[in-house]
C-alpha cells in the first residue's frame, strides 16, 4: 500500500480555482458560449432548411470537380442516400452542423497560429509541447473543461471538440510554411518583397497543400470526436450511437454507426482531393 501520510489531494484546489475563474470570468465565458452557440445554430438552420437532395448534388458537383473520377463521383453520390434509407437523416444534420462548426472555429484560430509558429520558433517551442499534450491526452479527458465551464449541451460538445481537433491544423500550417523553398523565398526577397508580402504571395499560397491536409485531419478529428461528445448533450449520430450501446440495441447501433462511417468517408474523400488539386505538378526528368 502507499503510504497515507504521502497523499495529497488536489481535487479541492482544482474545484476552488474552477469557481473563482467562474466568478471572476463568467463574463468571457457566456461570451464564448453565446458566439459558439450563434455559429451553431446558424449553421444548423441553415443546413436543415436545405432539401435532401441538395445535399446529393452538392456531393455529386464536389466530387467529381475535385477527383475527375466516374467511379469515385458515383460512390460517394450514392452513399448518403443509404443514411436516408436509415431514417438517420436529421440527425446526421445535426451531427454535420457540429463537425462545421468545430472545423471552422479550429480553422480560425489553428492557421493563424501556425502561421505565428512557423514565423518564430520562440512562439513554436513554446507551443510545441502545448500540442503534444493535446495530442496524448485521452480524448475523454477533453469533456473535464467543457464540462466544468460551460455545463452540459451541444454548446461544451462542439467547445470540447474543437479543443480535441485544433492541434493538427497549427502543425501542419507551420510544416507546410518551413518546407517552402529558401531558394524562393530568396528570389522574392532580392526582388524587394517585405516580410508580409512574402508571407502572404509566397510562403502561404506554396504551404496550401499541407494547410488543407491539416483542414483534413481536423475535419476527421472533429468527426471522431463525435460519439464521446454526445455524452455531454452533441446530440446527433453520436447520441443514436451512445443510446443504441446503452440499450444494448445492436441493429440501431449498427446502422448509426455506419451513418458516420459515410460522413467520414465522404468528408475524408472530398477534402483530399481538394487538397491534391493544390499540390504543384511534378516535373520528370529524362
Amino acid at each position: 500500500m502507499f503510504p497515507e501520510e504521502w497523499e495529497y489531494q488536489v481535487a479541492g484546489p482544482i474545484n476552488d480555482l474552477v469557481n473563482w475563474l467562474l466568478h471572476t470570468f463568467g463574463g468571457v465565458f457566456d461570451w464564448i458560449s453565446d458566439t459558439v452557440l450563434t455559429l451553431l445554430l446558424f449553421l444548423n438552420d441553415t443546413l436543415d432548411a436545405l432539401p435532401w437532395w441538395v445535399y446529393i448534388l452538392v456531393v455529386f458537383a464536389l466530387a467529381w470537380i475535385f477527383t475527375r473520377s466516374v467511379v469515385t463521383t458515383i460512390v460517394l453520390t450514392l452513399m448518403p442516400f443509404i443514411i436516408g434509407f436509415f431514417g438517420l437523416w436529421e440527425l446526421a444534420i445535426v451531427t454535420l452542423s457540429v463537425i462545421v462548426t468545430a472545423a471552422v472555429v479550429s480553422i480560425i484560430i489553428g492557421i493563424p497560429i501556425g502561421v505565428l509558429m512557423a514565423e518564430s520558433n520562440i512562439v513554436a517551442g513554446l507551443i510545441r509541447p502545448v500540442l503534444d499534450l493535446m495530442q496524448t491526452m485521452p480524448s475523454f479527458v477533453y469533456l473535464i473543461p467543457a464540462v466544468m465551464f460551460f455545463g452540459l449541451g451541444r454548446v461544451p460538445a462542439v467547445l470540447a471538440t474543437i479543443i480535441y481537433s485544433l492541434p493538427p491544423i497549427i502543425r501542419l500550417t507551420d510544416l507546410g510554411l518551413r518546407q517552402v523553398s529558401a531558394e524562393v523565398e530568396e528570389a522574392a526577397l532580392s526582388y524587394g518583397a517585405t516580410r508580409l508580402q512574402l508571407l502572404r504571395e509566397v510562403r502561404i499560397p506554396l504551404a496550401v497543400p499541407s494547410i488543407l491536409a491539416g483542414v483534413n485531419q481536423t475535419t476527421m478529428m472533429a468527426l471522431a470526436m463525435v460519439v464521446i461528445a454526445s455524452m455531454i448533450g452533441g446530440g446527433g449520430l453520436g447520441y443514436e450511437v451512445l443510446r443504441a450501446i446503452n440499450r444494448i440495441d445492436v441493429g440501431r447501433g449498427f446502422e448509426a454507426g455506419i451513418s458516420v462511417v459515410i460522413l467520414a468517408i465522404i468528408i475524408d474523400r472530398l477534402t483530399q482531393a481538394l487538397a491534391k488539386r493544390w499540390e504543384p505538378p511534378t516535373t520528370h526528368s529524362s
